[in-house]
């Protein structure tokens, strides 16, 4: 009896053995990567039966506190970022050209770092920004979260049109064709040319 109990018990443990091994050997399912290349999927054009006009207050790198609507009747590409991210250190200068091509024509590069303050005022010394840069940490969440789009991740940028009304909002990482694409848009749109529906149809084929 003890010597079948026995052998039975190494019976047992051996195909366990061999069960964690087979198992040990199937590859894990990958983690997502992080966003990192701008996906086409990741542009969301907004519904014109609900629009949404994106509301929020947050401080700027000197603690002086600014209000979205400072920027009204003008259009607006509000870019969350933050310093420890790459795709989103890489927009930074694209948008620093775009601002200084475009200061003049009622469109306005607003940046809101999900980050520490003294992390991007320390940032700033290199990166010189040439346009405001609004920061806050669960605040600054909440303010993209406003777009009424699950935030996923960084960099995230929304599309606001001049009468602040959210256009279209992008996950993932702006180059230079598409905010080549969003100036004609806005532009367009501006000088009548598009209605709004085209001007997000427009926006979500970036």
């Amino acid at each position: 009896m003890r010597r079948s109990f026995l052998v039975f018990t190494m019976a047992f443990v051996a195909l366990m053995a061999g069960a964690l091994f087979y198992a040990a050997r199937i590859p894990l399912k990958a983690l997502p990567e992080p966003v990192d290349t701008f996906d086409p999927n990741a542009v969301t054009a907004i519904s014109t039966q609900d629009p949404i006009y994106p509301s929020f207050r947050l401080s700027d790198m000197n603690g002086v506190e600014h209000d979205f609507s400072e920027w009204r009747d003008q259009n607006r590409i509000v870019n969350f970022w933050a310093t420890w991210c790459a795709p989103c250190r890489r927009e930074i200068p694209l948008l620093k050209a775009f601002q200084e091509k475009h200061a003049e024509h009622s469109i306005q590069v607003i940046g809101v770092a999900i980050d520490m303050l003294d992390a991007v005022i320390a940032y700033n010394e290199s990166a010189q920004f040439n346009y405001p840069i609004l920061v806050g940490e669960l605040d600054a969440m909440a303010a993209a979260e406003s777009s009424g789009v699950n935030f996923i991740g960084l960099p995230f940028t929304m599309i606001v049109a001049a009468d602040g009304e959210l256009l279209a909002t992008h996950i993932g990482e702006i180059h230079q064709e598409h905010l080549d694409k969003i100036a004609s848009v806005l532009k367009h749109l501006d000088f009548g040319r598009i209605d709004r529906e085209s001007a997000r149809q427009a926006l979500r084929a970036l």
